[in-house]
């Protein structure tokens, strides 16, 4: 055993009297687990049977009954169940079959990932019998399929709240199904909150809470309307259901990993050559840990010898729907099937043939500074759920295994749960789609978790300086109400309601639309020093922004092929689905009329973007010191910068820059400003001279 292999152990045994468990190379090669050979692919257990048949076969056929007696006698229904028991799919089934939708409205159910609504529609569309689009459609964030024959439609919860802004009163539903909601994501807490506000006014409405882990009396209490003793009256139930998931083994690491995609690549080819069949879930923490690793393990398996092919699949939130699909197809005879994924793949949805998990222990996510309210895209520990969720995923189809790349000393101090998502984020969102949705006090509405005090502040004095909302808190008319309806946060809807006054709406568009993709570079490690070449031709001066205007202008002139792509080093992938958004988007300038207009060729042509950029991210402003940080004007914070910013190239860096995003301690996504800008363009959000101090 070389000293890269990973020893593990199972949970609370004694290190010293134990013997631990080692993925080692069996002399004979072996399965160290027996007699099964590798060549036996794990799809659906039950796919010989009729759809009909494997509906059946579910946990929660068997619950059918006691649903719609729920349903009729109850307002608000929890159903608890482990992911892969079957309720996201056959419950709305059971309520159409049962004549949910007779007078033509829809049974809708919210999911907080794209993938989970398309999948999701998909499967029932087919156990329905019908064309996706008919009976059973979806709609995501720019896409989806329904028509006036749907009667299920899947969405993102997103979805649904910006449904509400158009139909208060989502007269076109007759059953709301929040599904997933132990997550507690933003959408879904606002969603949960609205939901509960609307069924005062909408006594016909009946909405289903559907969660995967133990939160189901938290939320009853929430939901129950009934204030006092006769529980005749009570308008919250709980329908638990029992799954039929296999037992899965967990196994920690020994001590800690000095790098958990490192260990991660080890434990992955250990299991490929000394483990029976079955395909592998693996969980990094984002898409570029994703697309590394990735290509790491294709170098790996090409030294492999004697052993069944690996069909390595990525899977994460900026793929295409097409893309994201392909961790769902069947594992080939003869092939195993590894899929490198973010949280993506937590809950939600069931990925079919899982039999081990490689759990790397951290997750990505946004966290808002209350002092000063920029929200950092962070690396974190995960929750002990969160953990067993992961887990979960190895046991659908027979028992599993989980490789934790922590040592169990460290489990047992992570959070139990994830700290809801509306406690940590930047409020300014969520108070103008309350404020759109005529939650005229929002700091008293019923939330299911309540914000932070000072995240609330900070939430409208941004609004506040952007022009969204008045003095005494009200959305502005003209500014405000557009804002709302865009499909992007307050500062970027900003920079784009204003781009027409900077004469470059044209560019904008594209520029907030690349801002969508996490990467816009692929830097191969194999051909690292030949990409950063190619990368500085697209490189421009003045930041980052002006940089990626640049690669998607050539992207367009080339034909927007893959080959061109390939050639220079360009995300393919995320150039079509910044396309894709950029389309999207100028629909709503349409709908607003606001002309297409380009700066190209004209004098100070960078300038006028620029200065469009901080009308909106005028909070994020920072200048350079001398410890070679930047340190932010408003509650000064101290920041590196990010490594693959354009400004990296400079002889000297930029004096003063605004900044679009942060990454961990790095600011990135930067374009060099003139401070004089900033007086101009936000002379009400800094105190008086403050910035000219400082010039």
């Amino acid at each position: 055993m070389t000293d890269s292999r990973i020893v593990f152990k199972k949970p609370s045994d004694d290190i010293d009297t134990v013997t631990t468990t080692v993925l080692e190379e069996r002399e004979d090669g072996g399965n160290i687990d027996g007699g099964i050979t590798s060549s036996i692919a794990v799809f659906n257990p039950y796919y010989t049977m009729s759809i009909q048949k494997q509906r059946s076969m579910l946990p929660i056929s068997k619950y059918k009954m006691q649903v719609l007696y729920a349903m009729e006698r109850f307002r608000t229904v929890i159903i608890v169940g482990e992911t892969g028991s079957g309720k996201s799919t056959q419950v709305p089934q059971f309520l159409m079959e049962s004549g949910w939708c007779s007078d033509r409205r829809l049974i809708g159910i919210t999911q907080p990932r794209r993938v989970a609504a398309v999948t999701l529609a998909t499967r029932v569309a087919d156990e329905q019998l019908c064309r996706l689009g008919t009976k059973v459609g979806f709609v995501v964030r720019f896409g989806g399929v329904t028509s006036d024959e749907t009667m299920i439609q899947y969405m993102t919860d997103g979805i649904l709240l910006r449904e509400m802004s158009s139909d208060p009163l989502l007269l076109r539903y007759s059953v709301v199904m929040v599904d997933e909601a132990h997550e507690r994501s933003v959408n879904t807490d606002l969603l949960l909150a609205l939901l509960r506000r609307l069924q005062k006014v909408r006594q016909d409405l009946r909405v289903i809470v559907s969660s995967a882990t133990l939160d189901a009396a938290y939320f009853r209490q929430f939901f129950e309307l009934n204030d006092g003793d006769d529980a005749t009256k009570d308008t919250a139930v709980i329908v638990s259901v029992e799954g039929s998931t296999y037992p899965v083994d967990i196994f920690y690491a020994e001590k800690p990993v000095p790098s958990y995609a490192k260990a991660a690549l080890t434990t992955t080819i250990d299991i490929h050559t000394k483990h029976p069949s079955g395909d592998i879930l693996i969980f990094l923490t984002g898409q570029d840990e994703v697309e590394a690793f990735c290509i790491d393990l294709k170098e790996q398996t090409r030294k492999l010898k004697n052993c069944d092919k690996l069909w390595i699949v990525p899977l994460y939130g900026g793929l295409s729907q097409k893309e994201q699909l392909r961790a769902f197809d069947s594992t080939p005879f003869g092939t195993r099937k590894v899929v490198v994924a973010t949280n993506i793949a937590e809950t939600s949805v069931t990925i079919p043939g899982i039999s081990y998990v490689i759990d790397c222990g951290f997750v990505k996510m946004r966290i808002a500074d209350p002092n000063n309210g920029i929200e950092t895209l962070m690396i974190v520990p995960i929750s002990q759920a969160a953990a067993d969720q992961r887990a979960g995923r190895a046991g659908r189809v027979r028992p599993g295994k989980c490789y934790r790349l922590y040592p169990e000393t460290e489990f047992k101090k992570l959070l139990f749960a994830t700290v809801p998502e509306i406690q940590r984020c930047h409020l300014a969102p969520v108070i103008l789609q309350l404020k759109t949705l005529g939650v005229s006090n929002v700091v008293r509405f019923h939330y299911l978790a309540r914000p932070r005090v000072k995240s609330m502040a900070n939430g409208f004095d941004l609004l506040h300086a952007l022009g969204a909302v008045d003095d005494e808190g009200a959305l502005t008319n003209n500014l405000g109400t557009k804002m709302c309806t865009l499909p992007l946060p307050p500062m970027h809807a900003k920079v784009l309601l204003s781009s027409e006054k900077f004469g470059c709406s044209e560019e904008i568009l594209t520029i907030l639309a690349m801002m969508q993709i996490q990467e816009v570079f692929n830097l191969p490690r194999n051909a690292k020093h030949e990409a950063e070449l190619t990368k500085r031709e697209f490189s421009v001066a003045e930041g980052d922004h002006l940089t990626m205007l640049n690669v998607y202008t050539a992207f367009c002139a080339n034909g927007k092929t893959s080959k061109w792509c390939n050639q220079f080093h360009v995300n393919y992938k995320g150039l079509l689905r910044a396309q894709n958004i950029r389309d999207q988007l100028i629909a709503y300038l349409k709908k607003y009329k606001i002309k297409l207009i380009s700066c190209k060729g004209l004098i100070g042509e960078t300038e006028k973007i620029r200065r469009c950029l901080l009308s909106g991210f005028f909070t994020n402003v920072a200048r350079y010191g001398h410890d070679g940080c930047y340190h932010t004007i408003y509650e000064t914070s101290k920041f590196n910068v990010y490594k693959g910013s354009s400004i990296m190239y400079r002889s000297e860096m930029p004096k003063w820059v605004l900044f679009t995003d942060v990454l961990q301690n790095s600011i990135r996504d930067l374009s060099e400003i003139d401070p004089e800008w900033i007086q101009e363009l936000a002379p009400n959000f800094y105190e008086y001279g403050s910035v000219r101090i400082l010039i």
